[in-house]
């Protein structure tokens, strides 16, 4: 009897071997599977935020590709008018050379002031007039063209000799309006801003002066100077308020 009792008790234990075997099979595994589905948790929250953080990053490019549309659109608007204005002054250019071929000679008029200038002495050579409208005009629409082939450089030159030959000619405003413009295109800002202020300064009620003025606007904007660009386009609204710059002013005024 005494040697069955420890043969029950062996039997007893090798029984129960594989009960703890399979508990413990059983922990590991519910333990592997709650790593892992925490670790999938992990996975599903970053790629969630992944998702948002490229949601948000895809509307502030939606939203900037608005903006630069909207600027595009007031640019490619300004762009637009300034073609049309520049027609428009070539047009009346060409109107006024046509007037100037068409007008009878000068020869034996009479002086300002009603006077009949005396006969010159037949020894005494012929005065030089001052200044030659036809030349003036050449030079003008010579200056003008070379502007529109966009020879900005050679165009500003131009401009700076007609200037000098005739600066009190009927062409002087826009002379300088163009100069400005040219020196702009060539990126002599300093020298952009000096002709459209002598324009503002000395013809503000010239066609060009509203013109000039905007050109004075992105002269400042060019050197980097935004307020004070931002209150030059607010003067050509309240200065010329129903002129073209006037509109175009409120256009970029509007999309700041």
């Amino acid at each position: 009897m005494k040697r069955l009792l420890p043969l029950a008790a062996l039997l007893a234990m090798s029984s129960a071997g594989p009960a703890q075997a399979g508990l413990f099979d059983d922990v590991e595994a519910r333990r592997q599977i709650t790593e892992m589905r925490q670790e999938l948790e992990g996975r599903i929250d970053t790629t969630s935020r992944g998702q948002l953080e490229l949601a948000n990053q895809n509307e502030q490019l939606r939203a900037e590709v608005a903006r630069l549309r909207g600027q595009l659109e007031v640019l490619m608007n300004e762009v637009e008018n300034l073609g049309a204005r520049q027609r428009d002054f070539y047009v009346d250019l060409d109107s006024r050379l046509r007037k100037m071929e068409s007008a009878p000679s000068a020869t034996g008029a009479p002086q300002p002031g009603g006077a009949t200038a005396p006969a010159p002495a037949a020894s005494a050579p012929a005065a030089t007039p001052s200044a030659d409208p036809s030349a003036e005009s050449s030079d003008y629409e010579a200056a003008l063209n070379l502007l529109k082939q966009g020879k900005n450089k050679e165009a500003l030159g131009a401009f700076q000799s007609f200037i000098s030959r005739y600066p009190s000619g009927s062409f002087a405003p826009g002379a300088h309006f163009w100069a400005g413009n040219a020196a702009l295109q060539a990126k002599d800002v300093a020298s952009a801003t000096k002709y459209f202020n002598v324009v503002l300064n000395k013809w503000p009620g010239d066609p060009t002066a509203p013109d000039a003025m905007l050109g004075l606007a992105n002269s400042q904007q060019a050197m980097g100077d935004p307020k004070t660009a931002q209150r030059t386009l607010q003067q050509v609204v309240d200065r010329y308020p129903q002129s073209n710059a006037a509109k175009i002013a409120r256009q970029r005024l509007g999309a700041r």
